[in-house]
């Protein structure tokens, strides 16, 4: 595991490449891999294509490291192969990952949530397509969905069950239940997820709540279920580890809920001790004027100004940032607290260990693993002794091994 440098050390550092210390957990920088879904778990457990995929990831030299969206419940995935954590048997699975990932210097971390009105549909590659009776003859069957109102996904989709007062205590259960499974395969930071258009931001807007109980209406009615859930994982959770909350800030295109219900949002949280606001958008379309979010550089990064300003709590941008200077810019004007990045990641896994040497942190190698490291800085040591370089020097003693030398002196 890579040593933290000293605090006089770290504090000459690129802010990128400082610390950060939330709670009792640690993180050796503020690079964050944030949770992408791989649709290659069994009943809800990892498999070794994520002991690929999250051990690339490990040894690139982020800070905390996500898995992906785990769902709290069978029927709160999206698909067939989404990953889960609703039965003690899946823990071991998951330990192993993250005894991986932290002997590698890296802060484990998951996200948990429920699909809601999003089940029973195909992976990424084949675009979220609703499953079909086809599917369900080659052993692969839709299932009904939850949501706070009984409005189908899209077009080929069930229509999801209206939740009861059951439902929602079942469900407020099960994201306790798996926070608890959670400290117990070894996570040091768990994300409730409250964006996207899964169940919980379905509860947020007002296009997927029409309810009139106590848990739809006005905003304060809509924002309950996603309090109560993140009370209970609070609970649950050691004092000593953070939460975080991710949400939406606003909706997608034509949508509703907008930034300043999420600083109402953002402050109930506060409220209720959660440590970190992971900031993102979209999930849920309809047909206002609200535009779609443009996906330039950094897209999130003006919400999450705000909702730091108006809260006081850490944050986490996220958004095509891929660039370390654009990255340590946000840190140093002091937009955010956390750079995620996502599919930047997948492209380079080692985005991390290169971000330091383009920023110049010394050692920048000695954020991989020594196995790696030793290897680079021999290369480096090379490198600054000129053993790499073109010139008359390379030049002629090639021309020595390759025998020219001798043959042109005998002419």
């Amino acid at each position: 595991m890579t040593d933290r440098p000293a605090p006089d050390a770290a504090a000459a550092l690129p802010k990128l490449f400082q610390p950060i210390t939330l709670r009792g957990v640690t993180a050796r920088n503020r690079v964050m891999v944030s949770p992408m879904c791989q649709y290659h778990s069994v009943n809800g457990s990892p498999t070794d294509w994520h002991m690929m995929h999250l051990g690339r990831l490990a040894v690139g030299g982020a800070g905390i490291l996500f898995g992906e969206e785990t769902a709290v419940e069978a029927r709160g995935r999206k698909t067939h192969e989404c990953a889960g954590l609703w039965d003690d048997a899946q823990i071991p699975h998951y330990a192993r990952l993250t005894e991986f990932i932290r002997q590698q210097g890296a802060v484990p971390a998951i996200q948990i949530g429920h699909c809601g009105r999003k089940a029973g549909c195909h992976g990424a590659v084949k675009d979220w397509a609703p499953l079909t009776e086809a599917d369900a003859a080659e052993g692969r069957p839709p299932w009904q969905g939850l949501a706070p109102s009984p409005i189908p996904y899209g077009p080929g989709f069930m229509a999801p069950k209206e939740m009861d007062t059951d439902d929602i205590r079942e469900v407020i259960d099960a994201f306790g239940e798996a926070a608890r499974r959670a400290v117990d395969a070894g996570y040091d930071i768990i994300d409730v997820h409250g964006a996207h258009g899964y169940l919980l931001h379905q509860f947020l807007s007002p296009i997927t709540n029409r309810r009139t109980d106590g848990y739809g209406g006005d905003r304060a009615g809509r924002m309950r279920l996603l309090l109560e859930v993140t009370e209970r994982v609070r609970a649950v959770w050691p004092k000593d580890r953070p939460v975080f909350v991710r949400f939406s800030v606003v909706d997608g295109k034509g949508g509703v809920w907008g930034l300043e219900d999420s600083l109402a949002l953002a402050q109930a949280l506060k409220e209720r001790d959660i440590d970190v606001l992971d900031i993102s958008s979209g999930g849920i379309g309809g047909e206002t004027d609200m535009p779609a979010l443009p996906r330039t550089p950094g897209y999130h990064v003006p919400f999450a100004e705000r909702i730091r300003a108006a809260t006081g709590l850490p944050v986490v941008a996220v958004g095509m940032i891929t660039d370390p200077r654009h990255a340590e810019d946000i840190l140093v004007r002091e937009r955010a607290d956390i750079i995620a990045i996502a599919r930047e990641f997948i492209w380079n896994a080692d985005w991390a260990a290169h971000a330091a040497k383009a920023l110049g942190v010394p050692g920048a190698n000695r954020l991989m693993p020594e196995e790696y490291a030793h290897r680079l800085d021999l290369r480096d040591r090379q490198q600054a002794m000129g053993f790499n370089r073109p010139g008359p020097e390379s030049a002629a003693a090639f021309a020595v091994l390759l025998g020219e030398a001798g043959a042109a002196a005998a002419q």
